[in-house]
């Protein structure tokens, strides 16, 4: 069995990334990055059914889990740099970088940052959600974070319902809601800010690594399907619910697997 260790770096602005490596140091590497108002724990049952020799770093992002910081910059590329410095301090020369909704994000902007290590990027059911990606003019932005101005914990609800297809039980519609809606403050709203106002194309028009986005059938749309197609590869699964990489463990690491061997 893998041992995992936990382990911690540290950034400006008081930051300190909290981030745990499992497997070989010379085998085939992931850097999985969770989503909003979550943590690298999501990842945790996934690592069991990766492939032995698989070097594998669940990242912390700022403020969420274990990682914390005081900095006032809460942007798409600032993640990313927390993540490069994770990568760093592994020595890392090559990678698939995975990322869940915000992490997806901030995937793409490690692979702008880091285009000779970063090999492929990974996409967990995001990217696609149009009224988040890409950039919003400002009247579209302040229509998303109005609500969770007004009334963080019915906007919340709200993108819990908007990740789940019909037939998704209210429990576990209850258990995301509980989790994202604790997420710490004010980085949380900052740091869904900095999404909204993320240009994503721009990002996408330099990154060089492949993207594949593997998203939620019952909720991709057939128009960022249009917008995208030539950009990303896209492909869609009924794995669960937005998340469905915590409720498909197995499932999801089949998927990572087939995109490490090509």
């Amino acid at each position: 069995m893998s041992i995992t260790a936990s382990r911690t770096v540290r950034r400006p602005g008081d930051t300190t990334i909290r981030y745990t490596v499992s497997g070989p140091a010379g085998g085939p590497t992931l850097a999985l990055i969770h989503g909003w108002g979550c943590d690298r724990t999501d990842f945790d049952a996934i690592t069991g059914f990766l492939p032995g020799h698989y070097r594998v770093l669940a990242v912390d992002l700022a403020e969420h889990g274990e990682s914390r910081s005081t900095r006032d910059v809460w942007t798409m590329e600032e993640f990313a740099r927390d993540v490069a410095a994770v990568l760093d301090a592994e020595s890392v020369d090559g990678c698939v970088v995975v990322g869940h909704s915000l992490g997806g994000a901030v995937a793409v902007e490690t692979a702008r940052a880091l285009p000779d290590v970063v090999t492929h990027v990974v996409a967990l059911d995001a990217l696609h959600y149009l009224s988040l990606f890409p950039a919003q003019d400002e009247r579209r932005a302040d229509a998303v974070l109005r609500p969770f101005h007004e009334d963080f914990a019915s906007a919340m609800r709200g993108m819990v319902e908007a990740g789940s297809p019909p037939g998704t039980h209210p429990a576990l519609k209850d258990a995301y809601f509980a989790k994202m809606a604790a997420v710490r403050q004010p980085a949380g709203l900052l740091s869904l800010e900095g999404l909204v106002r993320w240009d994503m194309d721009a990002a996408l028009r330099e990154v060089t690594a492949p993207i594949t986005l593997f998203a939620v059938r019952s909720i991709i749309t057939g128009e960022a399907v249009d917008r995208y197609r030539d950009r990303l590869r896209i492909v869609p699964v009924d794995l669960g619910t937005h998340h469905f990489h915590v409720e498909s463990p197995e499932g999801t690491a089949t998927l990572l697997t087939g995109v490490v061997s090509g």
